[in-house]
């Protein structure tokens, strides 16, 4: 038998939802079943799914241990070294600039080293995070950014900040505001809007641009502004209006400016002359301007964080 007693990041959910975290192992088919036999009991009495918990409950599973083993990749802070940048931190959000070449969670070659390891190693040797305290939640990253972008993350380190922060970003109240080198020339005009349609290709882990909208596309805006110029280069601010996969890269490859060390959408003599990478892009600044209640995180709102030394803009004087 297994006992958990739910916390204030635990509170709120339902059964359900908390066992699919706690116990990632037990089927869905199989927890229905347990729950029906009051295999799994709320403060010691039969309960349903659907139920939510509210913190001090005391939760009763009388299931098979296997089911409580954990995957690789949830200990994977124990094997990785928190090396990390912090922009920004208090009790309920870090602010890390991410290096280009780190992948924020294990992908497909399923390395241990992400940043949300180096993140969770860092809040556990710090003291801020104990796993055998929490059951249904670790810190966890509001945002992504590609392995080859450097820039802003949000973690967030409670399930408030987690739940608030991800609502703010769907409801688009912040703004990120991205640097970047391109090449090709000058970009004329110098300010203004790249407005189309991107389409994902899964298998290909590529986008392509559509001036019209193709079955599949979503909407895709970038506002720019050219900062400086040299030559072939452009040092540029973007403003994403819109968040979708590789949509700076694409729109910019698109209007004939790709950017300086893309190998996915750039010019291969470029990249070979300035020697870069990874693509010259950062997400540099980050605005909270919020609009709708943030609770406990009310304190961000108009607040702005930036990024001041980033190591490409030199190659534009």
């Amino acid at each position: 038998m297994r006992e958990f007693t739910i916390t204030k990041n635990d509170s709120g959910q339902r059964l359900n939802k908390f066992l699919e975290k706690a116990v990632p192992l037990l089927p869905g088919g199989l927890m229905h079943k347990y729950i029906r036999l009051k295999r799994i009991k709320l403060n010691g009495k039969r309960t349903e799914f659907a139920a939510r918990l509210c913190e001090g409950d005391v939760l009763q599973l009388y299931i098979n241990d296997e089911f409580f083993e954990k995957a690789e990749e949830d200990t994977a802070y124990l094997k990785v070294k928190p090396e990390l940048d912090i922009v920004y931190e208090d009790e309920h959000i870090l602010l890390v600039n991410k290096a280009p070449g780190v992948v924020v969670h294990t992908d497909d070659v399923g390395a241990a080293d992400t940043l949300i390891a180096r993140i969770q190693a860092y809040l556990f040797q710090s003291g801020q995070w104990d796993p055998d305290k929490e059951s249904s939640f670790t810190p966890s990253l509001c945002n992504r950014i590609d392995r080859g972008t450097g820039g802003i993350v949000i973690a967030a380190k409670t399930a408030e900040a987690l739940r608030v922060m991800n609502q703010k970003i769907r409801d688009r109240e912040m703004t990120k505001y991205y640097l970047c080198v391109t090449v090709g020339g000058p970009i004329r005009p110098k300010q203004g809007r790249i407005a189309n349609y991107i389409l994902r290709h899964e298998a290909e882990h590529r986008v392509t641009v559509h001036k019209k909208r193709v079955p599949g596309s979503k909407t895709a805006i970038t506002d720019y502004r050219v900062l400086r110029e040299n030559g072939e280069l452009s040092l540029v601010e973007c403003e994403l209006v819109t968040g979708r996969t590789h949509q700076i890269r694409a729109h910019f490859a698109s209007i004939g400016h790709p950017l300086l060390g893309d190998s996915k959408y750039g010019l291969n003599t470029p990249n070979r002359k300035y020697h870069r990478k990874n693509q010259c892009l950062c997400s540099y600044k980050l605005k909270f301007e919020f609009r709708t209640d943030a609770e406990s995180l009310g304190y961000l709102d108009g607040r702005e964080f930036e990024i001041k030394n980033v190591e490409f803009t030199s190659l534009v004087k």
